[in-house]
């Protein structure tokens, strides 16, 4: 497979929390992908009842209440990105598959959800980067790679959809998080995570806690200690041949952060304390840096080693 679907190749920008909220900041998805290719795009999904009709659905939103007016994956995430992908099958791989990372954060465990979603995915795998399914759950089969890559969280309740009913020799879809222990975040890198990657979990989400403790809002000056703890995160990653994400990186005032809709959980408090992070993340080989300032992070990463 080309050099770029592998761990630990390049960083790729991460777009939080890449959707409308209550029908505000329905540019984003324009916002992250003018931050040009490679990009990542998180989608949190719910499942939507019509309390009228009985009729479900899945919703592109952060949370209650819902309207029954939030987005589908399909109108506000494949259609968007269609031109890109075509484009691109058309053009073939140049080594810079895939464009697009699309990550999914499911708000609920509901099977109907999660069967609908699959369905979804089946419409568009041509477009999507896949894998054979082994008979051994530890074989990381190699990736048959497209335009995009889809990846989702560690809930079983995935699982049992996305990888348990898939037959042998099927294909494999989207792959799944391993499961993270980070009751304590300080914990060494193995007692967080101390599965490899195998034929469906294939990466590693963290909160940057793991990393400084308490995480953004306490965050003092960048040390050699903290470098230190990154990249032995990031190392033990890429050892067990996972891509690895840390969410999510922010620094701006507050009055920007009420403009962006964004939490102020994630922000350093300026934008030199993120970038700091942001140049050590690269540096150290994240596979997924999140952030909300997706134009400022993308040109970032294009324009520093």
């Amino acid at each position: 497979m080309p050099n770029a679907a592998m761990p630990g190749t390049r960083s790729v920008m991460d777009a939080h929390n890449c959707y409308p909220y209550d029908g505000w900041w329905n540019d984003r998805i324009d916002r992250a992908l003018s931050a040009g290719t490679p990009v990542a795009i998180e989608q949190d999904l719910a499942w939507y009842t019509d309390p009228k009709t009985g009729k479900s659905w899945s919703i592109v939103a952060h949370g209650a209440p819902f309207t029954g007016h939030e987005p589908t994956m399909e109108h506000y995430f494949f259609d968007r990105v269609r031109p890109i992908v075509e484009k691109a099958l058309k053009e073939g791989n140049h080594g810079n598959w895939p464009l697009i990372t699309l990550n999914l954060d499911f708000k609920d465990d509901n099977p109907q959800h999660i069967e609908a979603v699959w369905q979804l995915l089946e419409k568009y795998q041509d477009w999507l980067t896949t894998a054979r399914k082994s008979a051994n759950p530890a074989e990381v089969t190699p990736l048959t790679v497209r335009p995009i890559l889809v990846l989702t969280g560690e809930q079983d309740a995935q699982q049992k959809i996305f990888y348990d009913k898939v037959p042998v020799g099927g294909k494999l879809l989207l792959f799944g998080a391993v499961h993270s222990h980070d009751a304590n975040p300080t914990a060494a890198p193995g007692v967080i995570d101390p599965e490899p990657a195998g034929n469906y979990r294939r990466w590693w989400n963290n909160p940057w806690d793991v990393v400084e403790k308490g995480g953004q809002t306490r965050a003092g000056a960048w040390t050699p200690a903290d470098d230190a703890r990154l990249r032995a995160l990031v190392n033990h990653a890429h050892h067990n041949h996972l891509w690895i994400r840390f969410y999510t990186l922010d620094g701006e005032t507050v009055p920007q952060e009420s403009c962006g809709g964004w939490f102020h959980g994630y922000n350093f408090g300026s934008l030199a304390a993120a970038e700091v992070r942001w140049r050590a993340a690269q540096q150290a080989g994240v596979d997924y840096i999140a952030s909300d300032q997706y134009e400022k992070l993308g040109a970032f990463l294009r324009h520093t080693k």
